[in-house]
């Protein structure tokens, strides 16, 4: 457990400043003022003030020209990238333009240095591995980053170069602000050039640790990946939420090692008990860990992103480290360790198509397409067997086609052109789960689980999340010799050897790393 203390400035009577009399003594009489987020002025809309939890009309009057050209000629000029600043504050003031290039619009949003939110990772932070944080918009990624280069030029003293795209991180103006501390600051003059401004902090001024926000192209990518290779620590933000939107996007995915098509022989494919063509890791991950940002107060940590990733690709769900502040002010770590099966649950990215191979070894992946079939009803039959099946969304995605015997009667040109193809087409007499989970039952081999031995089935696949991560053999608790052959049948599923030991009544399995 970590304690923190948190610190907030914000400067937002610089902000007020710019705005009209009229709407800044209507912002001045809301009581949560210190929770504002943004100002938006729309011209010929009312004016808006957002709060987390309400958006407020600061006039009864429609926005005029007049207004907005009041607001322009009090702040920073704008950029290529739409983006104006006030000096010396985190404040950010983004334009809409007309086809002729005029302001018509205005978002005027409220930037704060949060000072100690940096605690809930700072073990992590001052390891001197590269970081990767994901996040959606709005979460508190720049915040985090900020704090993260303060504490690092500041209390660890190292030399922190920030390179800052549309003065993001640090505040408008030459002088930065000081919620950076002692960090240096790289202004970036087009977003476009990020990369290139990347490349230039590191040659010209040879930094300890380099600080990034939003990495989202290419070339950024393999800026990144240059950086990281010279010994210096990375700490940036990317485009996406999870782990699993960063493995689904082409640009980005070479951050944590990219990821390519292998071809294996028949006697390595035979050996792996997979397919012939399997999901790699292409190369070594830019970032060392990655940490996803749920909200501001809740984390989760993914150490070691290589191994994380080479899991992933065999259908090991991650087990990052979840962190979370409590209402104390304390931050509590517990890990995270769910069962292998979770990563078959049709959710994510991965359910509607899972790539050639991305089971465990000697799980067939069945793709199903569903007709007249309740796709809630499959998904629950799926995730409470465990099988390794995925719901696509066409008959050109799918292994096989499920429907009921009311269609097959009906005889719908879709299904008479999947049979013509030589599709399987499995009936079900009803749509229920029942229904399904017999059919998949025959399908991949899964036998009745007698009533109360539910949990000997979980202690195995907890064991076999263990002999994947550990690469150790596990012995189970004694059971019956109906039991034991129903966890021996659980565990060939997984590609993995176990043998019975001992004897009654103290027989048991055990499970063998392959």
């Amino acid at each position: 457990m970590i304690g923190r203390q948190t610190r907030i400035t914000d400067n937002l009577d610089l902000l007020l400043q710019v705005l009209t009399p009229q709407l800044r003594a209507a912002l001045e009489q809301h009581p949560d003022l210190d929770q504002l987020l943004e100002v938006v002025l729309d011209l010929g809309r009312r004016p808006e003030a957002r709060f987390p939890n309400e958006v407020l009309a600061l006039d009864e009057a429609f926005v005029e020209r007049e207004t907005l050209r009041y607001v322009t000629e009090r702040v920073g000029s704008f950029g290529k990238d739409n983006r104006a600043g006030i000096e010396r504050t985190l404040h950010r003031i983004s334009a809409i333009r007309n086809r002729q290039g005029e302001v018509i619009g205005l978002t005027c949003r409220v930037g704060r240095a949060v000072i100690g939110t940096v605690d809930i990772v700072r073990d992590v932070i001052e390891s001197g591995h590269s970081i990767l944080l994901l996040g959606r918009p709005g979460v508190g990624k720049t915040t985090l980053l900020r704090e993260a280069a303060r504490v690092l030029a500041d209390e660890l003293r190292k030399r922190v170069v920030v390179v800052d795209t549309s003065n993001e991180i640090a505040g408008d103006g030459d002088i930065p602000h000081p919620g950076i501390g002692a960090a240096r600051r790289m202004q970036v003059p087009v977003p476009a050039l990020q990369h290139a401004v990347m490349i230039e902090a590191v040659e010209n001024h040879m930094p300890e640790v380099v600080v990034i926000d939003e990495i989202g192209t290419e070339a950024e990518a393999l800026a990144a990946r240059t950086i990281a290779e010279r010994g210096v620590q990375l700490i940036a933000t990317a485009h996406g939420n999870t782990l699993d939107n960063l493995l689904q996007n082409p640009t980005l995915c070479d951050l944590v090692g990219g990821i390519q098509a292998v071809t294996l022989s028949d006697e390595e494919a035979r050996r792996r008990g997979t397919q012939k063509t399997v999901l790699e890791r292409k190369a070594p991950p830019t970032f060392d860990v990655l940490i996803e940002i749920q909200d501001k107060d809740r984390l989760a940590v993914h150490r070691d992103v290589a191994t994380v990733v080479d899991r992933y690709l065999r259908g090991v769900a991650p087990r990052p480290e979840l962190r979370a502040r409590t209402a104390g002010g304390d931050v509590e770590i517990s890990p995270s360790a769910p069962s292998p099966a979770q990563s078959w649950a049709p959710e994510g990215p991965f359910a509607a198509l899972p790539p050639e191979g991305a089971g465990r070894p000697g799980r067939q992946i069945v793709r199903i397409f569903p007709y007249a079939v309740s796709q809630n009803r499959l998904e629950r039959a799926i995730r409470e067997l465990r099988v390794p099946a995925y719901i696509v969304g066409s008959f050109g995605e799918a292994d096989m086609v499920l429907t009921l015997k009311s269609q097959e009667k009906r005889q719908p040109k879709r299904l008479r052109d999947a049979a013509m193809r030589g599709m399987p087409v499995h009936i079900l007499r009803s749509n229920t789960v029942t229904q399904i989970q017999q059919f998949l039952r025959g399908v991949f081999g899964v036998p009745e689980v007698p009533a109360g031995h539910e949990a000997a089935l979980t202690e195995v696949e907890e064991a076999i999340a263990q002999v994947f991560e550990s690469a150790r053999s596990v012995e189970l608790q004694p059971q019956s010799s109906y039991i034991r052959r129903l966890q021996h049948q659980l565990v060939q599923r997984y590609g993995l050897p176990s043998e019975s030991q001992g004897e009654d009544p103290h027989r048991r399995v055990v499970i063998y790393p392959k």
